[in-house]
């Protein structure tokens, strides 16, 4: 079984910078996809950054490239979701998440994975 928790968010004024971390531990792989997510209120899950398993490149959802920066440190089985020039729309709860993807199965696309963090809370508001 796979344990992700995820820290680093919180409120942050727009154009502003968080960090989030995901730490896993239990039966994870550093070769598995882990990628981070998001859910604002009434919308459904969208992805937002992740390292592909298959061909262990990085996605990021057309929206935040340019501005945010997905990293790996296998020493500490960590994830992490660097942040800049925030926007409101990117206020939502952010979940990591990681899985075993074959070949051709998008790790952008939250349906592909089965083991999920708690969430953490951004908010970008002045």
């Amino acid at each position: 079984q796979v344990q992700l928790v995820e820290s680093g968010g919180g409120l942050v004024q727009p154009g502003g910078s968080l960090r989030l971390s995901c730490s896993g531990s239990g039966s994870t792989s550093v070769y598995y996809a882990r990628g981070w997510f998001r859910q604002a209120p009434g919308q459904e899950r969208e992805g937002v950054a992740c390292f592909s398993s298959s061909d262990r490149r990085r996605y990021y959802v057309d929206s935040v490239k340019g501005r945010f920066t997905i990293s790996r440190d296998n020493s500490n089985n960590t994830v992490s979701l660097q942040m800049n020039n925030l926007k409101s729309e990117d206020t939502a709860v952010y979940f990591c998440a990681e899985d075993w993807l074959a070949p051709g199965s998008g790790c952008l696309d939250y349906r592909n994975f089965g083991s999920w963090g708690q969430g953490t809370q951004v908010t970008v508001s002045s």
